[in-house]
């Protein structure tokens, strides 16, 4: 291969290689969504719009009758994560084959104009009923759009929404399952960074608004978005 056609390549891996690497944005993801699931949970009558999991554990609950759980707030978090990981996937087919980084910085732009419009929506009229089904519409979609980006992304152990994995990876794998424990930092600033972001949105919301939470959600995935790069 000559020089001058190995160029527009190096050009081309450079600008892959601009901006915080994947591995460190996801992270920040994490805390988002611990953010995110603290405002839902504790703000919006305990659902889930970036856990899925406990999301259908909940939906059950709620189906069973138990008190203070809500079938039709839990069903449409489902249905709007669902249709943003349609949303996701329609995407990542679309862009998935070009600049990885273009790909990962318009979907992140997008969940923080998602979750930017729920922080409105919560400013706007903090006690209508309609607000409660409009954040929780738009936080699950923006979460779906991101789970099926980060899916399709493939960096291990930074699903960015679920810890059970990361866990049972994080124990499995350790020195004492018997492992090397390679990927144990990963996964213990995974969980940290869960934890974190859920320590700071329940505080927001125990002392402030849900209109605030969401905007610090908002304002950290904008963020990422702009300096995210391409490499792992």
């Amino acid at each position: 291969m000559s020089e001058q056609s190995t160029q527009p390549q190096k050009r081309t891996d450079e600008r892959e290689a601009r901006g915080l690497r994947l591995v460190v944005v996801l992270l920040g993801l994490t805390v988002v969504s611990g953010l995110i699931d603290a405002v839902s949970y504790l703000g919006l009558g305990h659902v889930f719009t970036a856990n899925m999991t406990g999301n259908v554990v909940v939906l059950g609950f709620a189906a069973a009758g138990a008190p203070g759980f809500s079938v039709p707030h839990t069903a449409t978090s489902l249905v709007f994560f669902l249709l943003g990981a349609v949303a996701g996937g329609r995407v990542a087919r679309w862009r998935g084959e070009g600049s990885r980084r273009a790909w990962a910085r318009l979907t992140l732009a997008a969940e923080a104009v998602l979750v930017g419009a729920s922080a409105a929506v919560a400013f706007a009229a903090p006690h209508a009923t309609a607000t409660v089904y409009a954040v929780i519409a738009l936080t699950a979609f923006a979460m779906g759009l991101r789970n099926a980006t980060v899916r399709k992304l493939g960096i291990a152990d930074l699903t960015t929404t679920v810890l059970t994995m990361t866990l049972t990876g994080l124990a499995s794998d350790s020195r004492a399952g018997g492992g090397s424990g390679r990927r144990s930092p990963r996964r213990s600033a995974s969980v940290v960074a869960m934890a974190a972001g859920a320590c700071l949105g329940a505080w927001l919301v125990l002392h402030h608004d849900l209109g605030i939470p969401l905007l610090v959600a908002a304002l950290t995935a904008g963020v990422l978005a702009v300096v995210a790069s391409g490499r792992e």
